[in-house]
């Protein structure tokens, strides 16, 4: 257990652009499940909690996870209809103390 197991306080779900099958001996590339990861999600700034009374609008937040999550450049963090594409990772400057992972939140127009 790293030193900020404690402090990630909400299971979201890996999801990974890949290749499967589509049933009839081919493949397909579509968005799969790959895992589900402990994480802490910061807030938006004041600036971006205003655009998003907006449709379509980019939130920017801070995925923090276990050091050893498997959670990649490209891969998107979901929980329930709300999406978070996964933009870098970076391990801080004491490795495995923990995961830092910068992503977007899309919401669409319900």
């Amino acid at each position: 257990m790293s030193r900020v197991s404690r402090l990630l306080n909400r299971s979201l779900d890996v999801w990974r652009f890949t290749r499967v099958s589509d049933g009839m001996g081919g493949w397909v590339e579509t968005w799969a499940k790959v895992g589900s990861v402990r994480t802490r999600l910061s807030q938006p700034n004041a600036t971006e909690r205003t655009l998003a009374d907006q449709t379509n609008v980019r939130l920017t937040h801070v995925a923090y996870l276990e050091s050893d999550a498997a959670v990649r450049r490209g891969d998107e963090l979901r929980v329930s209809t709300r999406k978070f594409k996964v933009l870098a990772t970076y391990e801080p400057s004491e490795p495995g103390t923990y995961l830092r992972a910068e992503c977007e939140e899309t919401q669409s127009a319900t």
